[in-house]
């Protein structure tokens, strides 16, 4: 069942609007890095320890327990998504009206774009019995 250029760029582009739509109403949670620092989303109000940024001080809290507090803030951070195709000789068969090589490409799309949707970058690896291609 081969494809030309143009049904294969169209096919895409029906997988990028089915995903955004995905993405959008059943895939949007975010996740939030392990790491403490001076992102956007508070986190967490603590005491004071020398050596603390005198910005972070929550001056409100630290009126209120008569000791300095410090606000955090979850760092946020972008991932790297690596996705890997195998397309050896055995992608070749399917049972079902696309072969599994077809139906790798279609889940890799999806992965792909909601994976860029979230501002994430995306590695593609190419391989058969070795890796041909890393995008």
């Amino acid at each position: 069942m081969g494809l030309t250029t143009a049904e294969l760029f169209k096919k895409a582009r029906k997988i990028e609007i089915a995903s955004r739509r995905l993405v959008d109403e059943v895939l949007s949670g975010q996740y939030h890095s392990v790491f403490k620092g001076r992102g956007v989303i508070f986190s967490d109000v603590r005491p004071y320890y020398p050596g603390d940024d005198i910005r972070a001080i929550d001056w409100n809290i630290t009126a209120r327990m008569n000791a300095p507090h410090v606000k955090q803030f979850v760092e946020e951070r972008d991932r790297t998504v690596n996705l890997m195709i195998d397309m050896s000789a055995s992608g070749f068969f399917g049972s079902t009206g696309a072969t599994k090589r077809e139906i790798a490409a279609e889940l890799a799309a999806v992965v792909a774009f909601s994976a860029i949707k979230n501002n994430d970058r995306v590695g593609l690896y190419i391989i058969t019995d070795k890796v041909e291609r890393y995008l």
